[in-house]
């Protein structure tokens, strides 16, 4: 929902929508109502879009439906050209907190879960992989792509930068963007020094990452690999990520489910999200 208070004339005209009114965004897509329509609407933007990369964004609630979107995929033997997977620990601040806290997988399970599902479907090397979840220096860049994510966005990072966060003000659908404990500076000023940290974040997550990826050996960030990341299993017990969470080989489950996916691969329909 996006309170009509913060709807000017300037993103009233962006979205198309009058202006001072709240603008209540459906809890589901218009077009298509299921996996299979997903898919074929995907296709369509595409070819509307004259061949530009399409694809989509999802915070994953269910495996079960992650793997029917993957059956539709295979049916129609259509592939969106990048998912990207946002974990439930980020977001812009303006949801419910009974959403922003509760609602979706953590981006580590989130992740995983599609990875895993397009390479047990033989679909990973069609589809490239993002990641977005409180994404905000070097070193959850490297963890992301060690888990499975070809790139990552950050946009909690920004919003750091700017003192946005830090207000815990979004969800009370206040109009101001930042708390100031002091007087407001000018607003001209105000804007330059956001954008001057805004511009700077960035440069700095790309130099701590190749710092964390360097000193593994590591040539490039995109060849992590899971053995490279560890994580506490027990008191004094440390496992890898590779050994700490399960990964699936090519085709693995149009061959043969592991136990662990069987009930998932079997109720997932591509023609319906929900069985």
């Amino acid at each position: 929902m996006l309170p009509g208070e913060k709807v000017n004339a300037e993103i009233a005209h962006v979205r198309g929508v009058p202006a001072g009114e709240t603008v209540v965004s459906p809890p589901y897509h218009q077009v298509f109502s299921t996996p299979r329509e997903l898919v074929l609407f995907v296709a369509r933007m595409r070819e509307s879009a004259g061949g530009k990369p399409t694809g989509l964004k999802l915070c994953v609630g269910s495996r079960r439906e992650v793997l029917a979107v993957c059956k539709a995929m295979l049916a129609e033997d259509v592939t969106p050209d990048f998912i990207v997977i946002d974990g439930s620990e980020g977001g812009t601040g303006a949801a419910p907190l009974e959403f922003a806290d509760h609602l979706g997988h953590p981006l580590t399970e989130g992740l995983l879960t599609v990875h895993n599902a397009l390479v047990g479907t033989g679909l990973r090397e069609r589809v490239r992989l993002g990641a977005s979840g409180k994404i905000a220096t070097g070193s959850d860049i490297v963890k992301r792509m060690i888990q499975g994510a070809d790139y990552t966005n950050s946009a909690r990072a920004m919003m750091f930068a700017v003192g946005c966060i830090q207000a815990q003000r979004c969800h009370q659908h206040l109009p101001h963007r930042r708390h100031h404990p002091r007087p407001a500076p000018c607003e001209g000023s105000r804007r330059r020094r956001q954008g001057a940290a805004c511009a700077s974040f960035p440069a700095g997550h790309r130099g701590e990452r190749d710092e964390d990826h360097g000193r593994d050996g590591g040539r490039r960030p995109g060849r992590a690999a899971a053995a490279h990341a560890a994580a506490p299993a027990q008191p004094r017990h440390i496992r890898t990520n590779e050994e700490f969470y399960e990964r699936l080989v090519p085709g693995e489950l149009l061959e043969s489910p592991p136990r662990e996916w069987a009930a998932d691969w079997k109720s997932a329909d591509p023609d319906h999200f929900t069985p």
